[in-house]
C-alpha cells in the first residue's frame, strides 16, 4: 500500500494541536497511523456519557470528525491548504458504558476539493458501535 500522507502522521503533534480544545476535554487520544488509516481512542465517562450512562452520541461524533479532519491535514500541503468540515453522518449501533472506544478513519475519496472519511468506531471487545462518513473541504489558504 502506497502511503496517502503528505507529512508523516505525528501522534504528537496532533495531541500538542489539540490541547485545551474539546478533543483534550474528552480525554481523546491519538494511538497509531499506517499507510492509509489512523487511529484514536476515547474514554467511556463522565466526560462523554448522557444522563442514561451511555456513551453520547456527540461524543463520537467529535471523535469521528477529529480524525477524519486530522487524517485530512496529514493528507493536503496544510502551509497552502486548509480542511473545513462540510458533512458528517453517523450510525450508533451498540451501546457503550464503560471503558474506551477506538476510531479508525481510512479514506473513501482523495479530490483536490474534498475528501471523504469513513470512520468506525469499536468497542474494547472489538464491537462496532458507531460508524460514520465525513466530508471535508479542501481549501486554499489566504494570506
Amino acid at each position: 500500500m502506497t502511503p496517502i500522507w503528505h507529512i508523516e502522521p505525528s501522534l504528537e503533534w496532533f495531541t500538542k494541536s489539540h490541547e485545551k480544545t474539546a478533543v483534550s476535554h474528552l480525554g481523546i487520544e491519538f494511538l497509531d497511523a499506517g499507510p492509509d488509516w489512523m487511529t484514536a481512542r476515547m474514554p467511556v465517562d463522565a466526560r462523554t456519557v448522557q444522563p442514561m450512562g451511555l456513551l453520547h452520541g456527540g461524543a463520537s461524533v467529535l471523535l469521528a470528525e477529529t480524525l477524519g479532519s486530522v487524517a485530512s491535514v496529514a493528507v493536503v500541503d496544510f502551509d497552502k491548504q486548509v480542511i473545513v468540515g462540510q458533512e458528517i453522518n453517523a450510525n450508533h449501533l451498540r451501546p457503550v458504558s464503560s471503558g474506551w472506544v477506538t476510531g479508525e478513519v481510512r479514506p473513501i475519496h482523495l479530490g483536490r476539493r474534498s475528501h471523504v472519511w469513513a470512520i468506525e468506531i469499536r468497542d474494547e471487545a472489538g464491537k462496532l458501535t458507531c460508524i460514520s462518513r465525513l466530508t471535508v473541504a479542501v481549501m486554499a489558504r489566504e494570506g
